[in-house]
């Protein structure tokens, strides 16, 4: 069967976005019987089964890197060096990359060895670049770098997107053949995210008092990053909006980084007693935690990322508070509940409407797992995403690797 070589430029695992993404494709494909390397940052966690090589570490730099930074250049420079020497040794059929950077490593790679290669593309990389403040719109340095993620757009094999929104902006935007571009949506696992049942009562009860929830309380969730571009900000200023219409709310902030500076502004806006930073949340706790939530909320501004936080609320039953966006409302259709964009008293309106009619919120939640189930599963995905192997590559038998073993050979002679 199929090797695939994942090169992912990032600290592969950490608990969020984009990660989830690589393990559950890692984790299906393996299910189906191929084998899987993941190519990745020298920080990260590791997890059980999984074929995880790292790059040597950067002395001069030992936070995780979330979003754009100068230092990823020598990462991914390192990055590049170990994704070489593991595909001369592993002589993949497929090279599946990760985000821009991934696939700039990989095209160089796919023409070294004549694999095919994917590119798993979440999103603009200089809307990201834009989003974290990285680069400025319209500067010598935006230009430049739009200007690369054109090339790069063009190149792959096959692009894979996140979602109807990605697959619209690279055609439209970036002039991509409708033909290259295969949409391979972010799944969940329904079994493990879940409604809560009376059952898990104990457990949550026991939840609720590890992290100081009253039991009278209806709780707000959210995971994910904290940052502006995820709308951090906005979320505090809402639920201080909440808070001085309802008492019995409160709200649980799941996530990283940057936990004290946001725990200082929700102080200031006098949301103690009122709000729990639980920091990183371990992938595998986060279903139970949910679980505690009466309702979530979705305040992402980025208009070109996907939000695989939405699909976890959605087979947990959640009723889903989210801005108004393309993206937002591929995933929660007609069943979710929107606020404008950006603004945070409609946000605080929006999560106030469901505490006033927890019956209608309920409702929504109960129809959102269904919608989820039908259009979201990874055993779905995971066979589209092995035709497209197929289609790439052939038999195992009859692919690219024997390119690769060529290689192989005049490397070590």
């Amino acid at each position: 069967m199929y090797r695939i070589l994942m090169i992912a430029p990032t600290s592969f695992f950490a608990d969020y976005g984009c990660h989830v993404r690589i393990l559950e494709e890692a984790r299906i494909l393996q299910k189906l019987g191929l084998g899987v390397k993941i190519v990745t940052y020298y920080k990260g966690r590791n997890l059980p089964n999984l074929d995880i090589e790292r790059t040597p570490p950067v002395p001069w730099r030992t936070e995780y890197e979330v979003g754009s930074s100068r230092h990823k250049i020598a990462f991914d420079a390192l990055l590049a060096w170990q994704s070489l020497r593991a595909a001369l040794r592993y002589r993949p059929h497929i090279i599946h990359a990760h985000l821009h950077e991934g696939a700039l490593i990989g095209l160089a790679l796919s023409r070294l060895t004549r694999a095919p290669m994917v590119f798993d593309f979440q999103g603009s990389m200089t809307s990201e670049m834009l989003d974290h403040r990285f680069i400025q719109q319209g500067s010598l340095t935006y230009r430049f770098w739009h200007w690369l993620e054109q090339q790069i757009n063009h190149r792959p094999n096959v692009i894979l997107t996140s979602s109807q929104h990605a697959t619209t902006l690279l055609q439209n935007e970036f002039g991509v053949s409708k033909e290259r571009v295969q949409p391979l949506p972010d799944c969940v696992n329904i079994d493990v995210f879940r409604p809560r049942r009376p059952e898990d009562e104990p457990e949550l009860a026991a939840l609720k008092a590890k992290w100081d929830i009253p039991p009278d309380r209806t709780v707000v969730i959210y995971v994910g990053l904290l940052a502006p571009y995820q709308g951090t900000h906005l979320l505090l200023q809402a639920a201080h909006t909440v808070l001085r219409v309802r008492q019995d709310a409160h709200f649980m902030v799941m996530g990283f980084p940057g936990v004290d500076s946001y725990r200082a502004q929700a102080s200031a806006l006098g949301l103690d007693g009122h709000i729990t930073f639980t920091g990183c949340m371990p992938y595998e706790d986060l279903p139970a935690h949910l679980r505690l939530g009466d309702i979530a909320v979705a305040p992402k501004i980025s208009a070109t990322e996907s939000s695989g936080k939405l699909l976890n609320y959605m087979a947990c039953a959640l009723p889903t508070v989210a801005f108004d966006t393309a993206v937002n409302r591929e995933y929660l259709g007609e069943y979710g509940i929107y606020a404008r964009t950006g603004d945070p008293e409609a946000l605080a309106a929006a999560i106030l409407q469901f505490m006033a009619a927890p019956d209608h919120g309920r409702l929504l939640g109960q129809r959102l797992r269904p919608r989820v189930a039908q259009r979201f599963s990874w055993d779905d995905t995971g066979q589209r995403l092995l035709s497209i192997y197929q289609r790439l590559a052939g038999s195992p038998a009859q692919t690219a690797a024997t390119h690769t073993e060529e290689l192989y050979q005049q490397h070590v002679h």
